[in-house]
């Protein structure tokens, strides 16, 4: 945690889904970072050791999906607790290892705030 506040990382190849997230996870008093794919996110994992959360979308463009992220993410960085958001595939949350929960789009405001708080403990 950086100044009392999480950081999470909101990976999203949609424009506008991206800044809705960052904007919700803003308001909830975290900072918010982005990235457009998985390529973008890992060299900014890579250049940043305060992420405490990655928020990602299962579908998008670049080397790897959001599945993959998150398994490259728990192996490289294994305290960052993640999220995965998808509006085309759905999985159970007790599939998903510890330390992740799925989101099914259109997701809430509340539901993100839900999420997040949930994993972050706040």
């Amino acid at each position: 945690m950086k100044n009392d506040r999480h950081v999470v990382l909101v990976v999203e190849d949609s424009p506008l889904i991206r800044l809705n997230v960052l904007d919700i996870l803003v308001r909830a008093g975290h900072e918010a970072l982005e990235a457009e794919n998985a390529d973008e996110a890992i060299l900014i994992l890579e250049a940043r050791e305060d992420i405490d959360l990655v928020f990602t979308d299962v579908t998008m463009f670049g080397s790897m999906n959001g599945i993959d992220l998150c398994h490259y993410v728990r192996i490289s960085w294994p305290r960052i607790k993640l999220i995965v958001a998808s509006g085309t595939v759905y999985l159970r949350e007790n599939s998903l290892p510890k330390g992740w929960r799925f989101l099914s789009k259109p997701y809430t405001e509340i539901t993100v705030k839900n999420a997040v708080s949930g994993l972050l403990g706040d």
